[in-house]
């Protein structure tokens, strides 16, 4: 979503950090640069108006012009400018702890993603908090929206309220306060009915449901992608209703990210969550420190650790790091890891968290590279036989040609893939002969350009070099070049 915002940025603090020395005319046309790329953004004119003047007015003091690095000393305040503007160094989480049933109000306009936002946040109070949920359909209008619910609430294994025909919203928010009551349920979660526009009759609806719920939480669910209409519905909404947060949706989109680092300063309510995907588990907490280090490129490797600690399954990586020990890594071993990449949010996704990642990935980006290159690999290894799988050096001609027509390509791919597993397995016995899992930890430890590796199966990169993906080897000088050919778009 920020990249073109981020990409302009880097330029100018790349202008920044190349001179030795800054006056104030400078950081004035600096700003200037900015400010215009905020605007670019869509970012609201008086947040950008403020946001500019606050980095100016500490920019342009003699602290910072004299200091010996004077271009890292304004990134550093435009970074902290930032944070500001998202909501601050701290999480403003969902407040739980009350007297139960909580109640938490979604609502928001029709079509910014509501029913799903509902079903992902009571997966996610179920599986973090440990919470017993349950939720409730108010939308009597949307034909079907109740169903819809019901359905996603079975793929998310929270119960829902049955369906009564005919039943009001106000009435059906008592039934569900009753029903959670009696059910010793943790957490309500009351999903209101929308409009394709904010009108009275929305408003009043949805106040009427307050009064009778109330809710702890009411949170407004926005779709980042209509830009500076998004800030504008906010700001209704907040006029109207006692909002305690907000939800940006598809956060995942190519938006230009201006209602992300409005939204809070026009609605003063902070930001709790982002919807990161289209799959129910695509949710996660808003922390502005990790969105400004994202805006700015500086990777954010904790939401990364966060989001393979919640995708990567424990007996696996267990199971993995015994055989890694001692020097085994078949097609078995390596399909289990780019399926940990899938569900990791593929390639892009773990570039753009990984500190110094930028360019690689806007290199990625430009020689054709692209995630489809894990479902074809991944569909390689099953077209292969358990034993094959078990085995590589049985792959004779006959057999790549056979793996080749199953799997929908080229027996150039099959000999792509072989030969990287044949690296990644000669790294296995390197790791054996360091001494097993202790030498594996050290290698892990180790990594170029300060970012320890991320787990990179191929060594670490070279100084300054990006850190590894995991089983892929360095994404820097050291990336397999038959993976560079695999990775390229047919």
């Amino acid at each position: 979503m920020f990249d073109n915002l981020s990409d302009r940025l880097g330029n100018v603090f790349d202008r920044l950090r190349g001179r030795g020395s800054l006056n104030e005319a400078d950081v004035r046309e600096a700003m200037r640069e900015i400010r215009v790329a905020l605007l670019e953004a869509d970012v609201a004119l008086p947040v950008a108006r403020r946001f500019i003047d606050a980095v100016t007015e500490k920019a342009v003091g003699q602290d910072v012009l004299r200091s010996v690095t004077p271009g890292q000393q304004v990134v550093k305040i435009v970074h902290d400018e930032l944070v500001e503007m998202l909501g601050g160094q701290e999480h403003q989480g969902l407040l739980l702890e009350a007297k139960p049933p909580v109640v938490v109000m979604m609502v928001g306009l029709q079509g910014s993603g509501k029913t799903t936002t509902t079903a992902k946040l009571a997966k996610y109070i179920r599986e973090r908090h440990g919470k017993k949920a349950m939720m409730a359909s108010l939308d009597v209008a949307r034909p079907a929206a109740q169903e819809q619910l019901a359905v996603l609430g079975e793929q998310v294994d929270v119960a829902t309220l049955p369906i009564v025909k005919g039943q009001q919203p106000v009435d059906i928010a008592r039934r569900a306060i009753e029903s959670a009551k009696l059910q010793a349920v943790d957490v309500l979660m009351l999903d209101t009915a929308g409009r394709l526009h904010v009108d009275q009759a929305l408003m009043d609806e949805m106040k009427a449901v307050a009064a009778v719920s109330s809710p702890t939480e009411v949170l407004l669910v926005v779709d980042s992608l209509t830009g500076q209409d998004a800030v504008n519905v906010a700001q209704s909404f907040s006029g109207e209703v006692p909002l305690t947060g907000v939800v940006l949706t598809r956060m995942d989109g190519d938006a230009r990210g201006g209602a992300a680092l409005s939204m809070r300063a026009v609605t003063g309510k902070p930001i709790k969550f982002a919807g990161t995907g289209e799959k129910l588990d695509a949710i996660e907490a808003f922390h502005a420190g990790r969105v400004a280090d994202r805006i700015l490129g500086m990777g954010d490797v904790v939401s990364l650790v966060e989001k393979a600690a919640a995708t990567v399954k424990e007996e696996e990586a267990e199971h993995l790091a015994k055989r890694m020990a001692k020097g085994q890594f078949d097609l078995n071993d390596l399909r289990m890891q780019l399926r940990q990449m899938q569900n990791m949010g593929g390639l892009g996704m773990l570039a753009g968290m990984m500190p110094g990642m930028k360019k690689a990935k806007a290199a990625m980006a430009e020689s054709g590279m692209d995630d489809k290159v894990l479902v074809h690999m991944d569909a390689i290894i099953g077209s292969m036989t358990a034993k094959e799988r078990a085995r590589p050096e049985l792959m004779n001609a006959k057999r790549k040609k056979r793996v080749a027509a199953g799997s929908g390509t080229q027996v150039q791919d099959v000999n792509k893939l072989l030969k990287m597993h044949q690296e990644m397995a000669r790294a296995m016995k390197q790791i054996k002969k360091m001494g097993g899992l202790k030498g594996l930890a050290a290698m892990f430890g180790a990594g170029g350009g300060g970012a320890g590796g991320m787990g990179g199966l191929g060594g670490p990169g070279g100084a300054g070099a990006p850190p590894s993906l995991p089983g892929l080897g360095g994404m820097g000088g050291n990336m397999p070049s038959n993976l560079q050919d695999l990775m390229k778009k047919k």
